[in-house]
């Protein structure tokens, strides 16, 4: 999941643990950012190949030919629904997975590739927005005049980081990387609090890898991807000229392995109870002492903050610690290396072609970097996302559409109120909070109704580097000018070209953003019951986020408070980590000894076990009263849960789905195409699923939440 607020840096493929605020969106799928940055390739006009319409599944939205006959139901669904798609289908060489999600990504890409490159070259100081996309991509796309600069344009940052003597001023350049290009110890956000949701507040997490998780320096069965990663720190730092770059990059990586240990763990970052620890400037320096903070504040451009709510408290005065008790010639090796890798996607071929090999080739499987334009569409969409956006949803986004998904909507909200009234676990004290929780639910289909202003923002034609930098200062001044300030509601946090949807905690709304609003997940002319398993299933996932293991921690106004009586809690407990050991239980053949964690993936499993729920019931209430029809021998709640798997076929490569085994939240989607369906009972009578069947789970022992 990732927050409304944007990665401070608009190249966040440092893969630096996150610095989590408390209203950290719950995401529908794992890549809750936009497009895809860097990539490389032939520079050229949109191939004739590249469609901009959306696919269709089939005659009545199900992909029928893409089905596996042969495999029963009830012993795989995935491949029942997607086994001879699987087969048939190859990962695209710049993928390290592939599937429902990743097609229409592919194309909102596109599309976002015929505005981008349909803008007219001008001054970008006059010629307004398009100008300054125009700018930002062009400069990506000028691979002669990148080539000849470069590691000029870092030179300068490197040149100050060698420059440093005292513990101070390496303070000041890791709170100057929160607008550009760098790493800290410490990671600042600013972000709706969640005690108090009208205003804004300083959020602070631990931050300071420059792998994905703890995980991979601490555990021996990471090994290979820990010793590869200090080869890579070696190749970074001896790229910008560092002495005794192989020293040094053992240095890094023994200093970074005692960061990991005072991290706390992904399952106990994700509890909201322990991760709201406010302070005041003066008790956070008293707490974590032998960090300069005051330096640090205000390098960041947020000394001003009269609150600073720390999520990770107790890992704090550790890394405070580590960081004074480091010696400062490895400080900066790291603060170097850090920088170099973050500038690498937008410097020369050496620099991209060596950040591609670790971080995409070998710790992702991918074979071959992305095309180069699908990199420079990421470069501008994450730098003017929403001024893409307008144009992008006069030509892709129909009215009838969000008419429908109203509707749908609709019939959801109602199908969860029945439900929580249905619940025999549930006192009626803890019923009143939930209803009213539901009651204020937020809603946000298609796109903004204001949009952001980038006015201000100052793009140059030719300056690649200095563009995307003054973007990312453009973005974090945005962020951090708002402190204390009143919370704009209205605000979005994805643009109507991500294909994605989210859940906010603190806000309680859920957004549906245009570009997912497209078969295999909606399409207005498919079935009634695909449809309400698909889109209807991610809504009813959204909706169950206000009621996942986290998200009902807050109430009806986004106040992170507890309003469940004790008993009930307790029995939500038990059945949450019945879930757990449910989805721990799955293995994957080819990544012997990897299993999902099931308290880092709870609230997501939790989603997807409410979502097909409400997708069900509210199906049903749809059909008024009348028998479903039958197509093409199926029966409507059969084409629900086909509906709802079909939505999760995915492939990985073996790499990238360690990683994501690791680091997401997410369940693999081979695993979420069936895994939430062995706890209802109506896939059970749908397709006939018999006790000796794989995925059976007797009645007893199923899974009963929302």
């Amino acid at each position: 999941m990732t927050s409304l607020r944007l990665a401070v840096s608009l190249l966040a493929l440092t893969f630096a643990s996150p610095a989590l605020a408390d209203d950290e969106h719950e995401c529908v799928d794992t890549q809750c950012t936009m497009l895809s940055l860097f990539a490389q390739g032939p520079i050229g006009g949109t191939e004739a190949s590249q469609s901009i319409e959306a696919p269709r599944m089939g005659s009545w939205g199900i992909d029928t030919a893409g089905m596996d006959g042969n495999v029963k139901p009830g012993d795989d669904f995935f491949a029942y629904v997607n086994g001879t798609w699987a087969e048939n289908t190859p990962i695209p060489a710049d993928r390290s997975s592939y599937g429902a999600f990743a097609t229409l990504r592919d194309l909102s890409e596109v599309r976002t590739r015929q505005l981008v490159e349909g803008y007219k070259i001008g001054n970008p100081a006059s010629g307004g927005d398009p100008a300054k996309v125009a700018a930002l991509y062009r400069g990506f796309m000028d691979e002669k005049a990148i080539e000849k600069l470069d590691s000029k344009p870092i030179r300068p940052k490197i040149s100050a980081i060698r420059a440093v003597r005292t513990k101070d001023q390496m303070a000041r350049i890791m709170g100057q990387s929160l607008g550009g290009f760098g790493g800290s110890f410490f990671g600042p956000s600013v972000n709706d609090d969640s005690k108090n949701p009208d205003f804004y507040v300083l959020y602070m997490g631990q931050s300071g890898l420059g792998l994905s998780d703890r995980e991979l320096y601490l555990q021996a069965k990471f090994e290979p991807q820990k010793t590869r990663y200090q080869q890579y720190v070696a190749q970074m730092l001896g790229m910008v000229g560092w002495a005794k770059a192989e020293r040094a990059a053992a240095d890094v990586v023994a200093l970074e392995t005692r960061i990991a240990n005072a991290h706390w763990t992904r399952a106990e970052s994700r509890n909201r109870d322990k991760t709201y620890n406010p302070f005041n400037a003066a008790e956070l320096a008293k707490t974590a002492p032998g960090f300069p903070w005051a330096t640090f504040m205000n390098a960041a451009g947020v000394g001003q903050a009269e609150k600073i709510v720390v999520a990770q408290n107790t890992a704090f005065p550790k890394l405070a610690q580590i960081f004074q008790d480091a010696d400062i010639e490895t400080l900066k090796a790291w603060q170097a290396f850090h920088t170099a890798d973050e500038a690498a996607p937008l410097l020369s071929k050496r620099f991209v072609d060596a950040n591609f090999n670790f971080r995409q080739k070998f710790l992702q499987g991918q074979p071959e970097q992305r095309e180069r334009w699908k990199r420079g569409v990421g470069v501008a969409e994450n730098a003017m996302g929403e001024a893409i956006g307008q144009d992008y949803v006069k030509l892709y986004y129909p009215p009838e559409s969000k008419a429908k998904m109203d509707k749908l909507v609709a019939d959801l909200r109602v199908a969860m109120r029945k439900r929580i009234e249905g619940l025999q676990w549930m006192s009626p004290e803890t019923k009143v909070q939930a209803l009213d929780k539901l009651q204020n639910f937020g809603l946000k289909i298609g796109h903004a109704e204001k949009w952001r202003d980038y006015s201000t923002l100052q793009i140059r034609n030719g300056d690649l580097f200095g563009n995307v930098e003054r973007a990312s200062q453009f973005e974090w001044n945005y962020r951090r000018s708002r402190l204390a300030q009143r919370v704009d509601k209205a605000e979005w946090g994805m643009t109507p070209q991500t294909v994605n949807a989210y859940y906010s905690p603190v806000k309680n709304e859920i957004v549906f953003p245009a570009a997912i609003l497209q078969p295999p997940f909606f399409d207005p002319d498919a079935d009634a019951a695909v449809n309400y398993g698909a889109i209807g299933g991610v809504i009813g996932h959204e909706i169950s986020h206000g009621f996942d293991d986290q998200g009902r921690k807050s109430d009806g106004r986004g106040i992170l408070r507890d309003w469940w009586t004790p008993e009930d809690a307790a029995k939500f407990e038990a059945q949450a980590a019945k879930l757990g050991a449910q989805y721990e239980a799955y293995s994957f053949p080819t990544l012997p000894g990897m299993n999902i964690n099931g308290r880092v993936a709870m609230g997501e499993n939790i989603g997807d076990l409410g979502g097909i729920l409400l997708g069900l019931e509210a199906y049903r209430t749809s059909l008024g009263g009348k028998p479903a029809p039958v197509i093409d021998g199926f029966t409507g709640e059969q084409r629900l849960f086909m509906g709802w798997a079909q939505v999760w076929r995915t492939l990985w490569r073996d790499d990238a789905l360690r990683q994501q085994i690791v680091n997401g939240p997410h369940s693999p989607g081979q695993i979420r195409a069936f895994a939430p369906l062995r706890n209802v009972d109506a896939w059970y009578e749908a397709f006939s699923v018999k006790p000796g069947d794989k995925h059976y789970v007797p009645p007893q022992e199923r899974v009963r939440i929302w």
